[in-house]
């Protein structure tokens, strides 16, 4: 019996998932739409969207539906191997308290970048963020959708599995509240404007080997902008 080709919507996933690996494509880049890819590839609509759901939930992008500039879907990540799934169940079915998921965020960050100062870290995937955080034309979801993976990149980098799986399990709700906290800002346009000289003034401490200042910034960093939200901690 003759064995059986992968299906569409795995011809499809290979194709973007190579092509993230070999940088044709890479994070804050949008996909092409769905039609488009669907022809491209020789594809139905139907087979693009399953591709686009595993994408998806493996944290690697962020689908947006409807039509408009912020429509389609954004990349994140390069894959990087196995996913903390079941954190991110738990997190998802509990629904946390905003204060316990930011405490643990400075706990893990503050170790990571501690860290990450002791040693010659690889920062290519957290700069790479950054940069695409610079462009102008990225809704604040976008932006934060890419903030999110930012942060998860660092604790990557540091080395320790555990902290990385427990950032990869919160990042959905880290990105959650803080989508949730804009409309309480009092200008997106100058937080975010902060918000990119404080990630750029972070991973300058970390270059110089300053684990102390790195740990006092990504605790300033994370306090900042819950803070600018209302959110005492």
């Amino acid at each position: 019996m003759a064995k059986a080709g992968p299906r569409a919507w795995e011809r499809v996933l290979a194709q973007i998932e190579d092509d993230l690996v070999q940088g044709r494509i890479a994070p804050g880049q949008r996909l092409p739409g769905e039609r488009a890819l669907a022809e491209e590839l020789q594809v139905g609509r139907s087979s693009v969207r399953e591709a686009m759901r595993v994408l998806e939930a493996l944290g690697l992008l962020r689908a947006q539906t409807g039509s408009g500039p912020e429509a389609g879907a954004v990349i994140l990540a390069r894959p990087t191997g196995g996913m903390s799934a079941l954190l991110r169940l738990q997190v998802a079915g509990q629904g946390f308290q905003v204060r316990d998921v930011v405490r643990t965020r400075l706990v893990l960050e503050t170790a990571s970048v501690t860290e990450l100062a002791t040693g010659s870290p690889d920062l290519a995937a957290a700069q790479e963020l950054l940069d695409a955080m610079d462009e102008p034309d990225l809704a604040p979801a976008e932006f934060l959708a890419l903030d999110a993976q930012f942060h998860l990149s660092l604790a990557q980098a540091a080395g320790n599995e555990v902290v990385a799986a427990m950032m990869s399990g919160l990042r959905d709700s880290i990105e959650h509240y803080t989508r949730e906290t804009v409309p309480l800002l009092d200008s997106w346009a100058a937080t975010s404007t902060r918000l990119r000289a404080e990630h750029r003034e972070l991973l300058a401490a970390i270059r110089d080997g300053d684990g102390a200042l790195a740990g006092r910034r990504v605790t300033a960093h994370i306090k900042g902008y819950y803070a600018d939200g209302g959110l005492a901690l």
